[in-house]
């Protein structure tokens, strides 16, 4: 890898970035990263033997900048950058709800911008990172967003407009299914078994059931009617999370991510 790729404001994702890059092959030597604290630059300097630089210093020095800030965050950069980030810089946004235009409107006339949005698996390698080309952004330009983003899980390209609403399903996911183990997990201490025990029984019925969703080609669906005999366990519970609204409130959840998103773009914080 010869090219300088920067990430800047290196919080968990902006890390998890950083370390798969690491350990896809990039050199740490081509990699920048800016921190609000120096404490946190030294760290990332000791711990991945990359250069903390600042914004500006990025800006100037770096072939592709990653910007991974919170969107309430990326007005603020993004004025910092402008004065120092040439056209034929790569601006890559992981910020929830902010538009390729938006950025584009900040910086330099042809700046190309590319959209991400991953999610906390990157921790772990498993992310998935929906990708959307702005305006001035070319397939080579798309195909090198999918090479860094690749070394933390799968990638996605998907048109611009249909970003919110995979913010909703993959960005925000992982906390629906954090949220369901945790409920799960209480329901299991209400029937008698004691926290651990319940909770691996129910982190290990995940992994399982996603390694079957993901590699066995059936529909969800039919997975479901595998465990659901007739007036068996499963079929009751089932009528049960029916009886609740459980779907109907999934649905509604998801609706409510997709507006937050479209609100973050439009600038609102509250």
């Amino acid at each position: 890898m010869t090219q300088k790729v920067a990430v800047l404001g290196t919080g968990k994702i902006g890390e998890a970035l950083l370390s798969g890059m690491i350990r896809g092959g990039w050199a740490p030597a081509d990699l920048l990263v800016t921190a609000r604290r120096q404490e946190r630059a030294d760290e990332l300097r000791t711990r991945y033997g990359v250069t903390p630089v600042t914004n500006a210093e990025a800006a100037k020095t770096a072939d592709t900048l990653i910007l991974t800030v919170k969107p309430q965050d990326m007005g603020t950069l993004l004025d910092e950058l402008a004065p120092h980030v040439p056209a034929d810089r790569l601006v890559i946004s992981g910020a929830a709800g902010i538009t390729t235009a938006f950025i584009e409107e900040r910086l330099t006339g042809g700046t190309p911008v590319v959209r991400v949005m991953t999610n906390t698996p990157a921790l772990v390698d498993e992310a998935m990172s929906v990708i959307s080309g702005g305006t001035h952004a070319t397939a080579d330009h798309l195909a090198h967003a999918e090479e860094i983003f690749g070394a933390v899980g799968k990638t996605l390209r998907v048109p611009e407009s249909q970003q919110d609403a995979c913010t909703a399903l993959s960005g925000s996911g992982p906390a629906y299914f954090f949220y369901l183990v945790e409920a799960m997990t209480d329901a299991g201490i209400l029937l008698g078994l004691p926290r651990d025990k319940a909770h691996d029984l129910i982190v290990q019925s995940a992994i399982g059931a996603a390694t079957m969703l993901r590699d066995s080609g059936e529909h969800p669906v039919k997975l479901r009617e595998n465990v659901t005999s007739p007036a068996g366990t499963t079929i009751n519970a089932i009528r049960e999370l029916e009886n609740h609204g459980v779907r109907a409130a999934l649905i509604a959840a998801l609706e409510a991510a997709r507006d937050r998103s479209r609100e973050l773009a439009s600038g609102k914080k509250d």
